[in-house]
C-alpha cells in the first residue's frame, strides 16, 4: 500500500528510466513547464524500490539503454504484477510494428510506445495528451517545493525607509511563504515592486503582494502572491528550480 497523499488531490509523479539529454531537454523539460512533478533514474532496482511508496506512477522507459531486452521484458512485467496501479510508456529507436505491438498488446505498456527521432517535440506532445487522458496532474495546478534544506533561499525587497531580508520557506510559480528576520507587521494586499528571491545561485525579481500571515509554533509566516506582471523567463526559472530541488529530495530518499 502506498503512504502517499491521494493523488487525486496532489497529482502522480512521472519517472524517466534512463532518459536520453534529447528526452531530458525536449520532453522532461516540456513537461515541468506544464507542472508536471517529473523525475529521472538509471537504476531500474532503486526505481522499483520508489515504486512501493507511488504505487500509482508513471513510468517511462528507455529500453535502448541500462538492459538488454528479454531483460526489459522481465522488469516491466514484474513491476506491473507488484504494482497494478502503475502505467508504462516505451521509449526506443526502434520503429518496428513488431515490437511496438509486443510491448503495448503483450506487455500492457498503456502509456504508448514512442519512437526517438531527432527532433522529439511530437513525442513531447503525444505524452502531454497520454498524461492528459489519465489525469495525471490531478486538482493540484502548481507544483511547490519546500526550501528549508537549502543553503540559499532568500527573500530581500524595501520597506519604508530601508530593507527587509527573510527566508523563503517554500515556492512555486505564484508565490511564495517566508519569514522575516523582524517582524515588520506587513499589512494584507501590500504591493511590493522589488522584490527579490535568491535560491542558491538563482536570483528572480518579482512584484508580489501580500496575502496574508500566519503563526506556525513562534514563528510568523508571511505569503506572498506574485502579480501578474512577472517576467514569463522567470516563471521558467522556478519551474527548473523546483524540478532540481524535488529531484534532490528523491535521490537522498532512494539512496
Amino acid at each position: 500500500m502506498s503512504n502517499a497523499p491521494s493523488s487525486d488531490l496532489t497529482g502522480k509523479k512521472i519517472f524517466f528510466l534512463f532518459p536520453t539529454t534529447a528526452i531530458q531537454e525536449q520532453v522532461i523539460g516540456e513537461l515541468i513547464q506544464h507542472e508536471y512533478e517529473v523525475y529521472s533514474s538509471k537504476d531500474p532496482a532503486r526505481l522499483g524500490r520508489v515504486l512501493k511508496k507511488y504505487s500509482d506512477a508513471i513510468v517511462f522507459v528507455n529500453i535502448d539503454e541500462g538492459m538488454k531486452e528479454p531483460e526489459w521484458e522481465k522488469w516491466i512485467g514484474g513491476i506491473l504484477k507488484a504494482f497494478p496501479e502503475v502505467k508504462i510508456g516505451v521509449f526506443s529507436t526502434n520503429n518496428s510494428e513488431e515490437k511496438s505491438s509486443k510491448y503495448i498488446n503483450d506487455l500492457h505498456t498503456v502509456c504508448g510506445y514512442m519512437h526517438m527521432k531527432h527532433d522529439m517535440s511530437k513525442c513531447a506532445v503525444k505524452v502531454l495528451e497520454i498524461l492528459n487522458i489519465l489525469n495525471v496532474k490531478g486538482r493540484r495546478k502548481f507544483i511547490r517545493a519546500t526550501t528549508e534544506a537549502e543553503s540559499m533561499a532568500t527573500v530581500n525587497m524595501p520597506f519604508e525607509s530601508d530593507y527587509i531580508n527573510g527566508t523563503v520557506k517554500d515556492i512555486s510559480v505564484v508565490g511564495i511563504s517566508c519569514t522575516f528576520e523582524k517582524d515588520t507587521e506587513l499589512a494584507k494586499n501590500t504591493l511590493f515592486k522589488d522584490v527579490q528571491i535568491r535560491l542558491n545561485t538563482i536570483l528572480l525579481k518579482v512584484e508580489a503582494i501580500v496575502f496574508g500571515s500566519r503563526m506556525d509554533g513562534g514563528e510568523k509566516i508571511y505569503v506572498f502572491l506574485f502579480t501578474q506582471r512577472i517576467d514569463p523567463e522567470v516563471r521558467v526559472k522556478i519551474r527548473k528550480y523546483i524540478h532540481q530541488n524535488l529531484q534532490r529530495k528523491m535521490d537522498y530518499q532512494t539512496c
